[in-house]
């Protein structure tokens, strides 16, 4: 008999059937989950579960999915400053107990527990959300596909680093500046926006004061 949840009068079934999911997965293999698992942990029946997926892959990508759209990183706006827009990102990801959770539930996919398939997953739907946020064309030019391969391999690094981070980082170690320089130009970069102002920015605002004035812009 399943045990009683206390989201179980208050969640929709698909919801709760993707929380059984992450919860089973913190729990054992993803090879060792099944249907039955997961209709017990979440308090619905088989009907239910097949009414909304085709079987236990369809829901692991639903899973992901979602998480990896509420976890997206904030991108800076037209006019924004780019720094800036890093430093409220960075902040709101480490304080804020929904960003952890959800940082913690996508650890387990890269962890001991996932498999293969569940990274191919979490590596398209990385992908995807940043074509999206950043409003890549469909077809992309080679300089920008291999960017983009870069920054989702480095994500996911870090994701499967994130156990042994999460109470350790801080927030000044995300608001390092070469941290911030990295990640900020890698999004420009995608972004197609006009990188060698960044820079030329950032080359000159970490120059001593007497030598600003002298300083020629960065050759890109």
């Amino acid at each position: 008999m399943p045990r009683p949840r206390r989201d179980s009068e208050i969640l929709p079934a698909r919801e709760r059937m993707e929380n059984a999911f992450w919860e089973l997965l913190a729990d054992r293999e993803y090879h060792k989950i099944t249907v039955t698992d997961v209709v017990h942990e979440a308090g619905v029946n088989r009907n239910s579960f097949y009414y909304h997926y085709s079987g236990l892959p369809e829901l692991a990508d639903s899973a992901i999915m979602h998480v990896v759209h509420e976890a997206r990183p904030m991108l800076p706006e037209p006019g924004s400053d780019p720094d800036a827009t890093w430093r409220e990102t960075m902040t709101t990801l480490l304080r804020s107990p929904e960003h952890r959770e959800r940082l913690d539930r996508l650890a387990l996919i890269a962890g001991p527990h996932g498999s293969p398939e569940l990274v191919d997953s979490l590596r398209d739907f990385g992908r995807l959300t940043i074509i999206n946020g950043l409003q890549l064309p469909d077809r992309l030019d080679l300089k920008t596909d291999l960017m983009l391969d870069f920054t989702i391999g480095g994500m996911l690094a870090v994701i499967s680093r994130w156990p042994q981070l999460r109470d350790t980082v801080t927030v000044n170690d995300l608001l390092n500046e070469d941290v911030a320089m990295l990640a900020m130009s890698m999004v420009l970069s995608l972004s197609r926006k006009d990188l060698l102002e960044y820079w030329h920015r950032i080359f000159r605002n970490n120059l001593p004061s007497d030598d600003v004035a002298a300083a020629p812009a960065p050759q890109l």
